[in-house]
């Protein structure tokens, strides 16, 4: 291959890669590498590189860590940074004191039960799920963690339905096995992978921003109806999945959308599966973020914040009416009634019981609202401010008619927000992504808020953008 052909293919490449995170194989990475001078980092970084298998967003290595607690991680030079990041297992915090006592209680009396037995701990957490779920989510299977989940829902699905077609939505994230990303909706994750699981239809998703729909009036019901138009042309559709709200761009549908969406599931005979993996334990300010849009799916997959940033676990949660597959193994995993993750899952909810983190959260939502859209009105470098609970979007443009992406410039807001303390996600190259703990202090929140607003400033000026007085 020419350098020309290596130069496009890289480009696509890095492109295809900024949907999901931040690409860390830019000049603006290397920089930051560059200037990392304390040595126990630099070796511990040189160490990961020559051991372990290099991947697409996790090679080179941001930085080395050697604690976390509460909402901050610690690196090995004793630095600290706010995590807004977190893979969307810190609702709690690192080290919640809640979830610690109960793994170790659990640890020192029944640590593993081994299949074909169950044991209290896993019943009382299913049950517990159950409850939060309301409706009619009574039927709970485990997993080591949320990829799993989403392989046992497509499963129940064509089983339920006797279809093995499955629509999704162009961007989605579901995982990153060959069925998860075959269901995905991201082109990075199946770059190279040759053939995948058959009879996946994409749809695009309710994007309000720069939807690929675009409506005059600023409705998304369309994107909705779009879902039955493939449903009646394609036929033999078993199932739709979703995240009810994208995670990592933080696309925030309309109520209407979702019921629309709901009564098309229903008229056609399509389970729905909401995957509630990232989003699930409190992040919108409910249990579940389809309780935000009074409707229930008819399979739910929830996983990461579940065992409270300790211990990987995860769960699909359905109907009694389908709890008719007992004949197959839906879910064969070591791991299938983890005492020590079921622990950790109930240390989890009682913590945000306890605290009253739900309220807490939307409380707190009002206030990221005002600040953000405040910023959006004096740095035109912002051209969108969406979210729900604690999780924001703030969509970076060059410029505000156009919306052209502004790459360069969310690079320059991430690393200086690192070096100020504040750690986050970039999506789709130009989307900041901050989900902090739903723990955090009004007093760290605004604290946090400063920092990436004194980014703002200052990349706004060194990019020569206007700012309003």
């Amino acid at each position: 291959m020419d350098s020309n052909k290596l130069s496009s293919t890289k480009a696509n490449s890095e492109q295809h890669l900024r949907s999901e995170g931040d690409v860390n194989t830019t000049a603006a990475r290397q920089q930051w590498n560059s200037n990392i001078q304390h040595p126990k980092t630099q070796a511990l970084l040189e160490r990961d590189a020559n051991i372990f298998l290099h991947q697409a967003m996790s090679t080179p290595c941001l930085d080395s860590l050697q604690a976390a607690e509460g909402i901050y991680i610690v690196d090995s030079a004793g630095k600290r940074y706010m995590d807004f990041h977190g893979n969307n297992v810190h609702q709690l915090g690192y080290g919640h004191p809640q979830v610690v006592k109960r793994v170790s209680e659990q640890m020192a009396s029944l640590p593993f039960s081994p299949r074909r037995f169950t044991n209290e701990v896993a019943i009382d957490c299913a049950e517990k799920l159950s409850e939060i779920c309301g409706g009619e989510l009574n039927r709970v299977l485990f997993a080591p963690g949320g990829t799993s989940v989403v392989g046992m829902a497509l499963k129940l699905a064509r089983f339920i339905t006797n279809n093995y077609k499955v629509v999704s939505l162009w961007d989605s994230f579901h995982g990153a096995s060959l069925d998860a990303i075959s269901v995905g909706g991201e082109a990075c994750f199946r770059e190279g992978m040759g053939p995948l699981m058959a009879g996946v239809e994409r749809i695009p998703p309710a994007v309000s921003y720069r939807g690929a729909l675009p409506s005059p009036d600023g409705s998304d019901l369309h994107y909705a109806d779009y879902l039955e138009y493939v449903i009646e042309k394609e036929g033999g559709i078993g199932a739709f999945i979703a995240e009810s709200v994208r995670n990592t761009d933080v696309q925030v549908p309309s109520k209407a959308y979702w019921k629309r969406i709901r009564e098309i599931c229903d008229k056609h005979n399509v389970l729905l599966i909401i995957d509630d993996i990232p989003n699930g334990l409190g992040r919108s300010g409910e249990w579940f973020t389809y309780q935000a849009y009074d409707i229930e799916p008819d399979i739910l997959c929830i996983g990461k914040g579940l065992g409270g940033g300790l211990v990987p676990i995860a769960a699909m949660v359905t109907k009694d009416k389908y709890n008719s597959a007992a004949q197959v193994s839906l879910g064969h995993y070591t791991h299938e009634k983890s005492p020590l993750g079921c622990a950790a899952a109930l240390g989890t909810i009682e913590a945000i019981e306890q605290e009253n983190l739900l309220a807490k959260t939307r409380d707190d939502s009002r206030y990221v609202a005002e600040r953000l859209h405040a910023m959006q009105a004096r740095y035109p470098l912002i051209g969108d401010v969406r979210g729900i609970g604690l999780l924001w979007g703030v969509e970076l443009v060059t410029d505000q008619d156009t919306k052209q992406r502004a790459l360069d410039e969310a690079e320059a807001v991430l690393y200086q927000c690192l070096n100020d303390g504040l750690s986050f996600k970039v999506s789709q190259g130009n989307v900041i992504q901050l989900s902090p703990p739903l723990i955090i202090s009004r007093q760290q929140l605004c604290e946090a808020l400063d920092i990436f607003e004194r980014a703002i400033a200052q990349v706004s000026h060194d990019y020569n953008y206007e700012v309003k007085a």
